[in-house]
């Protein structure tokens, strides 16, 4: 949803007596350094200002000087701008308007395996996950089902993993995680294996979730008519670097990485 239509709606409700006005001011962005501002006066057009957020948060406004906007709320910032011009004796019932023409001062990044890679506003206060990702264009075809997400959370560094499938479950809104400013998502590529030999297609594949050789080997098409089950040999590195050759059984999972070969049939 748009931030300015969200805006809108909790306003009604505030007015209605339909949504507290401590939850009002909680849900609604927050201004940033970088965020270019319009700011009008009911009938003092001459107090009328377009503005960017310096670094520190601040801008100077008609009248007031130097005020600190960075950190509040647009309706906090609205009341801070009419506080001043009432008790400066400069507009009696002053009603402040405040628009955020650009978001610039609260952004993250999605990186890697996502179909519109970059930098994006963070828009509304309560901007989760699956919300930057849908910025994003969603993951890719060759992304992986798992995607990282770094920053800092109290001062602290933050880092988490999240299992998409399990996000957009019947219970994956704990997973959700909320996105703040700063924050970057990493979308890995997908886990291949690799298949060769007797196969009818042979190739990388994408690694299913607790994928069998068997399944690995219909991936492929099925083994050639020349192909044999026996002596299948699955290559895979270990820990030290080193390349094992396996003799897995068929419903032996496979790993990220593995090669899987398919030897001849002697007869």
């Amino acid at each position: 949803m748009n931030w300015r239509i969200a805006r809108y709606a909790i306003g009604l409700a505030v007015a209605l007596g339909l949504w507290p006005v401590g939850e009002a001011v909680a849900d609604e962005y927050r201004l940033g350094a970088g965020d270019v501002l319009r700011v009008s006066v009911y009938q003092n057009p001459d107090l009328a200002l377009e503005t960017r957020l310096t670094e520190a948060g601040v801008v100077s406004y008609p009248l007031l000087g130097t005020i600190h906007l960075g950190g509040l709320s647009v309706t906090a910032a609205e009341q801070m701008i009419g506080d001043g011009l009432r008790r400066g004796n400069f507009v009696k019932n002053p009603q402040v308007t405040v628009m955020v023409l650009q978001v610039r001062g609260n952004q993250a990044s999605v990186l890697g395996q996502v179909n519109r890679p970059g930098r994006y506003p963070i828009e509304v206060a309560d901007m989760r996950l699956s919300d930057l990702l849908a910025l994003a264009g969603g993951t890719a075809s060759t992304g992986a089902d798992k995607v990282v997400v770094v920053g800092s959370r109290d001062g602290k560094a933050y880092r988490a993993e999240v299992d998409l499938p399990t996000l957009f479950g019947p219970a994956g809104r704990g997973q959700d995680i909320p996105i703040v400013h700063g924050d970057t998502v990493w979308v890995d590529r997908q886990p291949l294996v690799y298949i060769y030999g007797e196969v009818q297609r042979p190739g990388p594949m994408r690694l299913e979730r607790a994928m069998t050789l068997m399944q690995a080997l219909a991936g492929g098409g099925g083994l050639t008519q020349r192909g044999t089950e026996k002596g299948i040999r699955v290559h895979r590195r270990g820990g030290d670097g080193r390349v094992q050759a396996l003799t897995p059984a068929l419903d032996d999972t496979l790993q990220d990485g593995d090669v899987v070969y398919v030897r001849e049939s002697l007869f």
